[in-house]
């Protein structure tokens, strides 16, 4: 179940995908994850249009000083112009070592402007985005999709076959609609279907929390890999466990000892990386993950969102973990 991944002409070395996910899979958490070894990392999505007009905001979600993992760059959008533009631009500047299309993305003010997973509504649009993307690039094109847009346009299939004819080295579908957002249970069987109806890698993705989540999508679905993102959150031991469980049959736990250092250097990448002020304020989200299920959790939280100052925070959680 654990194996390399050709990717087009990218090779990974395991078939464990950490998934994107905006405002989460930033740079410092990239890093964190990187010593459980995911074999790529996905980038939260970038604006085409934002790269269009060179916005410099949009440029800072693809950073990726220091890291060494293969990573893949998402890009979002439904203006072949801006989306041929941004291919363009990550393959001349060699950033990344993949390209992938998001129509997944569920979130009404990505939909309002036809991006994301709307574009499952409109799959010729869909098509020519992804071949002119491919056109674009000199690095493999991967595209992201969900089931459809709700019940009455299930479109995974369809879908699929065109992303494939265009050109697309690889697809990634998430077993849920558009109106189902995050809610219910992802549907696998589509996921399997898929990948019976094209012959380019299919990653699953979808309610694969646990090892054995993932052991279980693998043997139902067939798929040649799986992307894991909110499953990481607190949790981005989750790859290593995923490959001691695959290849053993069982997994160890993570001591406090390494969950507390884990926090520390996330609470340091993060404030390297924005400043003392945004960096502490961005990682306040990933500590509720972090602490869930600790004894007294509730009661620290509310404490350490209070603190604005990384020394103090620090100390706070050495406290707490004694």
């Amino acid at each position: 179940m654990i194996k390399k991944l050709e990717i087009g002409n990218v090779e990974l070395e395991n078939n464990l995908v950490l998934g994107p996910m905006a405002g989460y899979t930033d740079l410092p958490f990239r890093i964190i994850c990187e010593k459980y070894n995911p074999g790529l990392e996905v980038t939260e999505m970038v604006s085409a249009k934002g790269l269009y007009y060179d916005d410099l905001k949009t440029k800072e979600l693809f950073n990726t000083t220091g890291q060494k993992n293969k990573v893949s760059v998402q890009i979002f959008g439904s203006d072949v112009k801006a989306m041929s533009y941004a291919a363009k631009y990550l393959s001349e500047n060699n950033i990344g070592d993949i390209i992938d299309i998001n129509m997944g993305c569920p979130a009404p003010k990505i939909v309002k402007n036809d991006d994301g997973s709307k574009l499952l509504l409109n799959l010729d649009l869909a098509e020519d985005i992804v071949r002119s993307v491919v056109d674009n690039s000199n690095k493999p094109v991967t595209v992201k999709i969900r089931k459809g847009w709700d019940h009455d346009h299930i479109v995974a299939i369809e879908a699929s076959k065109r992303i494939e004819r265009a050109g697309s080295s690889a697809i990634t579908i998430h077993g849920r609609t558009r109106s189902d957002y995050y809610t219910g249970t992802a549907d696998w069987d589509i996921i399997k279907q898929v990948k019976e109806n094209v012959s380019i890698p299919v990653i699953g993705n979808g309610d694969i929390k646990t090892p054995e989540d993932a052991k279980k999508i693998f043997e139902e679905t067939n798929v040649d890999g799986i992307m894991i993102a909110r499953g990481t959150l607190g949790n981005p031991w989750i790859f290593k466990k995923i490959k001691e469980y695959l290849q053993t049959g069982s997994y160890s736990e993570i001591t406090n000892k390494e969950l507390l250092e884990t926090i520390l250097k996330h609470i340091d990448l993060e404030v390297k990386e924005k400043g003392e002020y945004t960096g502490i304020r961005e990682i306040r989200k990933h500590l509720s993950f972090y602490l869930r299920g600790l004894k007294n959790a509730s009661e620290m939280r509310n404490i350490i969102n209070k603190i604005d100052n990384q020394k103090e925070l620090e100390e706070k959680l050495k406290e707490f973990f004694k």
